[in-house]
């Protein structure tokens, strides 16, 4: 599958229509991003069952902002609805591969329950 642009107009309807989806906020003037590009295209021709997306934070500001990314190229995966990843930094393509299986691998019912939890803790413990 191909990788997708992601703007504002169309982010939460991607993130509603798909189960999971890995959002590679970067910027074309980002030298990291720039070797991150590749690896993230690989793997979205890997794992076609899978939405791969993009946010050129030059372009996308706003939606960047609300999502207070401050580094790039950062890393979101989004499963279900739910941030389950967001991390700065380019990975290598192993690194990659095993965060895409550990992100298949999660029990999405223990996630929500603990993200449950945090909030009725009001944030104090850790996952």
């Amino acid at each position: 599958m191909a990788t997708i642009e992601l703007t504002k107009d169309n982010f939460n309807e991607t993130l509603t229509e798909n189960e999971f989806v890995l959002i590679d906020f970067w910027a074309s003037w980002c030298g990291p991003c720039k070797m991150f590009g590749p690896v993230f295209e690989k793997a979205s021709e890997a794992h076609d069952d899978l939405t791969f997306a993009k946010v050129d934070t030059e372009a996308q500001q706003e939606l960047a902002a609300s999502f207070d990314i401050q580094s790039i190229p950062t890393l979101m995966v989004v499963r279900d609805k739910t941030v389950i990843y967001a991390q700065p930094g380019a990975l290598p393509e192993e690194a990659l591969e095993d965060l895409i299986k550990q992100a298949r691998d999660l029990d999405m019912d223990e996630v929500r329950k603990e993200i449950e939890k945090q909030q009725a803790d009001g944030g104090q413990s850790q996952a």
